[in-house]
Formats: C-alpha cells, structure tokens, sequence
C-alpha cells in the first residue's frame, strides 16, 4: 500500500494527533514500504511520531528507523522512553545507529549509551569519534569476515548461522587467521557457485583487492564503489584489518545527499537538514538571509561603479541601454564555467593543482563565446538603426563596435573567474559548491560595468564621450 498521507484515515489521524490509529493502520498495512512510513511519520510533529514509533512492533520500528529518508531519528530516539530507544538501537543498522545518536544532546547520549547492550555500546563508541566526511562515518561494522583456511562449506555453514545478525551480505570477506588482515573478497555469487570443499579463498575475485581508508573522503568513496561497480568497499585501518563495509546503498544515499546539498549552495542556500515542508519558518529565513545579504552588499558595488562613470552616462546616455545586456552576459557566461568545473571538481576528472589546464581551455572558450554574443548584439544594433525600430544617433556604427567589443572583454573575464574560483574556494578547504552561480554573477557584474565603460571611453573618445 503506496503513499500513506493520501488515505482519508491516515490524514484524519494526522490531523487529530491520534497515534494509536496511526500505528494501527500501519501494522494493518503489511505490504507498505518502511520508506513510506518513514515519509508519513516525517510529516507528523516529533512528539506524535515518536508515539506512533513506540507503538509499533520493535522490528517494524527498527526498518523506519534504519530508513535514510527518515529525517529526524535523532529527535525521534530522544523523544522516545529511554529503554525503549536502547532497544531499537540494539536492533538498528550500525551505520544508521551511530548517525542518530551522534546528534544527540550529551546528557540523552550518555543515557543512552549506558542502556543499550556492550556489544552495542563498543561499536557506536568505536565509531563517535571518526569526523565528518569520511568513510567512516557511513560505513557499517556488520560484515562477514571469515579465516583463510575454511572451506566454502564452512562459510555457508557459517553464513546461515548468523545471516539474520547482519545488515546485507554482499561479499565475504577473508582475513589471514593469524594476523586478522584482510587478504580477500568473496562475491555471495561465487562462494554459492564453488566447490564446497575448495578454500575459501580460492573463490575471492582475481583482480586486484580494493578498500578504502577510514578517513577517506566521502565523494573519493562514493568515487571508488561506482568505478569498480561494487556492492560494498571495504574500510581497512593502516593495520591492514577491516573495521567495517560501505554498502552501495549507502554509496547512493550519501551522494543524493551530496548532491542535495551541493544543488542548494549553488542557489546560494545553505543547505536544509529536513525535507522543505518541515523546515520552519525562521530557519528557511536564516538559511537564505545571510547568502542573500552578502550577495546584496556585493551589488552595492555595482551602482558605486556606475556612480564613477556618471559623466559617461550623462553624455551617452544610450550607452544606459546596454547595461542589462552586457551585466547579464557575463554572469551567465561566469555561471556556465563555474557549474561545469565544481561537477568536474565533484567527480575527480580535474584535480586542484590543474587549474591552469582549466585557465588555458575557458580562455580561448570565452573569447569565441563573447564573439559569438557581440556579432549577435552589433547585428541587432545595426538591423533596428537600418529598419528604423530605434535611433542609436550619427554614431551607431561606433555604439555597436564598443557594445561587440565589451561582450568579448566581458563573457571572457566571467569564463575565467568562473571557472577559476571553485579552485580557489577548494584551496581554502570549502566547498566548490560555495562559489555558487549567483556569487559568481554578482562578482562579474561589478567589474563587466567597468570593462564596460572603460572599452566605451576608448572607442567613443571624442565622438560622444
């Protein structure tokens, strides 16, 4: 059963606060995604979706809580009585554990983590520690690892025993009995196609074994698990030993969030932890206010340039005409580069210290695509004086030479900077991202009006300046 907010029940219950029809007609509803719960409980308030949680089958709990698109686990676990949140956090995926409990305040943590089984408590305080944007940070500690000297008859033995205590089984994993180092991968496929009696090992993959430290980045291991079409990468310490797995789901939860995120700091918004509709208020207000100011006293430039050249524009005032134009060229063509150099940055095909290649391609890009727009806007200026839409005066000719000259001076200034600046914002250790396309077009606004007016008074010298 899809899409649970369209039910006349379920919106009724929602709108009463009634938990325990809520609950009921999810258990009622077997064949319901947990994701779908999830979506439904992220539309109640925290107290009446911790409720509905708590009514729940623990195991059923469990799966919503384990969902990614459940947006406020860390708020909902504190909401709950703390045995019973110990209990889910138990059962829950230790990826998704960790991540909740990381949000919590001191106190509600520390309770927690006094409740909740040994085995449990070691591997969240194993895990608390790694920092933000690392593999680490995503990877889950319920993995098969099994010694080199067993046979595949063992290992499935071994994988039935346990499979329900793991949270998928994509691969097993070898390690050297003596020394615990990882020294192999075994897809699922493989070990359930080899010979029950051969070693383990023999059914691992032949190519060269890949895995990923604890601290590498994010966006390198999402990187990693798409080149080499993985199902799950390894984390391995500088030991050699594997402390856990990054799944391909959480590959691709990560990067949709990644991408999210990078989405809404190029429309200069910082990004929102929760889906929009239940974003307060003055959140949103504080999530777009600071960008938006910035990007405001940054325009501020922009008329103190116009400002210098008033005597220009008293003169000539048709030069006024073309501000729009020639603003707007620039910062699009300076959005363009930035947009297409942070997906390049993003997906590893540029690297920091390459940004003279870059330089030297968005050079000569820009002065052919200020061309192009110049001729466009020379011909526009001549065909309206010819047919006799506008008159540009007895010097037109020289109107059109300065507006195709400064389009080329400008949309080839916006290439570089744009394409540029991500380098720049990535060598201060921030995101690309945050060189965002409005940034970029502020920026090139302020100085397209001085390339402007400056290429204008060395062609209009004399005639009308």
């Amino acid at each position: 059963m899809r899409n649970l907010t369209s039910q006349p029940a379920i919106r009724g219950a929602l709108k009463a606060g009634d938990a325990a029809t809520i609950a009921q007609l999810i258990a009622q509803a077997r064949g319901t995604d947990a994701v779908d719960v999830a979506e439904l409980l992220n539309r109640a308030p925290i107290p009446l979706a911790a409720d509905v949680l708590q009514r729940l089958a623990e195991e059923r709990a469990t799966q919503i809580l384990d969902e990614p698109q459940l947006a406020r686990s860390p708020a909902l676990l504190s909401a709950l009585p703390p045995p019973h949140a110990a209990r889910l956090l138990d059962q829950m995926a230790a990826d998704r554990a960790v991540a909740a409990i990381r949000e919590m305040r001191t106190s509600v943590r520390n309770e927690l983590l006094g409740l909740v089984s040994p085995a449990t408590r070691s591997t969240l305080e194993k895990l608390l520690p790694y920092p933000e944007g690392c593999a680490a940070r995503i990877m889950t500690t319920e993995f098969f690892a099994v010694p080199a000297n067993w046979s595949v008859q063992q290992t499935l033995e071994y994988l039935r025993e346990v499979e329900h205590t793991r949270e998928t089984v994509y691969a097993v994993f070898v390690v050297d009995p003596t020394s615990q180092r990882l020294v192999g991968a075994v897809p699922l496929r493989a070990l359930v196609a080899a010979d029950p009696k051969a070693p383990v090992l023999g059914a691992a993959a032949k190519r060269e074994l890949i895995y990923v430290a604890p601290d590498t980045p994010l966006d390198e291991t999402v990187r990693v698990v798409s080149r080499y079409n993985l199902l799950a990468v390894p984390v391995v310490d500088a030991d050699g030993r594997i402390l856990g797995i990054v799944t391909v789901d959480d590959a691709i939860d990560t990067l949709v969030a990644q991408q999210d995120a990078q989405i809404q700091r190029v429309g200069a918004v910082q990004p929102l932890e929760q889906p929009y509709m239940q974003v307060g208020f003055w959140t949103m207000i504080r999530k777009r206010a600071g960008w938006l100011c910035a990007l405001f006293l940054a325009e501020m430039l922009t008329a103190s340039a116009m400002q210098h050249f008033e005597d220009q524009l008293q003169r000539a005032v048709v030069l006024a005409l073309f501000i729009p134009l020639i603003m707007s060229s620039g910062g699009n063509s300076g959005s363009q580069a930035t947009s297409v150099v942070i997906r390049a940055l993003a997906l590893g095909e540029v690297q920091l210290g390459e940004w003279w290649r870059v330089l030297l391609r968005e050079l000569p890009s820009g002065l052919v695509l200020g061309a192009i727009l110049g001729a466009i806007g020379a011909v526009r200026i001549s065909l309206w004086q010819g047919i006799g839409l506008f008159d540009y005066g007895e010097h037109w000719l020289l109107i059109s030479i300065t507006i195709a000259a400064a389009l080329v001076g400008i949309v080839t200034f916006g290439s570089v900077i744009g394409s540029l600046l991500p380098f720049g914002v990535r060598k201060l250790g921030f995101d690309p991202a945050t060189a965002s396309a409005p940034f970029v077009a502020t920026f090139v606004d302020v100085t397209g009006i001085v390339i402007y007016f400056s290429v204008a008074m060395l062609i209009l010298r004399g005639t009308l300046l």
